[in-house]
Order: C-alpha cells, then sequence, then structure tokens
C-alpha cells in the first residue's frame, strides 16, 4: 500500500549513513512490553549465538499489567545442555533487561513450521501462555 509515497510493507527498517537500507524486522514480529519495543529477531539473534541453541522462536505473550512480556522457545543442539536460566542470562549479557525473555521453554523436538518452513510462532505462543 502507498501512504504519502511511502510503500508501507509491514517491515521495519533503517538507512545508514551511506544510504542503504537494512530491513531489520516484521513490524508484526514486535513485542510490545510496558511501552517498550522488543523486536524478536534481535533477541533470537542473541539466543542463536549461544554455542547450545539449535532453534529459538521469541514471540509475545499476554501479560496483565505490561501488555505483552517476552517468551522464547527453544530447542538445543544434540548432546547439549543449557537451563532456561542460562540462556536469560546470555540475552541479559547482550541486551537491555526488558529484552530479557521472562519464559523460556525448552523443546525436545523442532519447532513447529509451516510448509514454507517458517516457524509458527502463533502456535508456540498459545503453547506456551499461561491460561
Amino acid at each position: 500500500m502507498l501512504v504519502d509515497g511511502w510503500l508501507r510493507s509491514g517491515d521495519i527498517g533503517r538507512v545508514d549513513e551511506d544510504g542503504f537500507v537494512y530491513v531489520e524486522d516484521r513490524a508484526k514480529d514486535m513485542v510490545l512490553r510496558g511501552g517498550e519495543n522488543v523486536y524478536c529477531a534481535e533477541v533470537e539473534a542473541v539466543l542463536y549465538e549461544h554455542p547450545a541453541v539449535h532453534e529459538a522462536a521469541v514471540f509475545g505473550i499476554p501479560h496483565e499489567r505490561l501488555g505483552e512480556e517476552v517468551a522464547a522457545a527453544v530447542m538445543l543442539r544434540s548432546g547439549e545442555t543449557a537451563t532456561a536460566e542460562d540462556l536469560q542470562a546470555h540475552v541479559a549479557e547482550h541486551l537491555a533487561a526488558f529484552k530479557v525473555p521472562t519464559k523460556v521453554v525448552l523443546w525436545s523436538e523442532p519447532l513447529p513450521r509451516n510448509a514454507s518452513g517458517k516457524i509458527l510462532k502463533r502456535e508456540l505462543r498459545d503453547l506456551v501462555a499461561d491460561p
């Protein structure tokens, strides 16, 4: 959709000092936690830096006071070990405290995906969110 000459694609990006455009994330792939924007791709990138992480998905789950809180589903590499607390500490070393997932669920099998291979974050959110 064009709005005032701009293409509204639903992507969030930035332009560097040389005029290069970088697509950082999808607008819908953002958690609004107590007025702070948490971009899922940023948190996922940090999780993937942990040597034990094979797959990771970050998403928002409902929170009564904050609106949403950050959650993550993680599958570890075969033979590796890490706890939810280890992964939270790893993220805390690299990102602001409000971006650290308050809930980390470890999965023993590959994360659910659609036919094109995209992780089904909505399904994960529904499974992880407290009833």
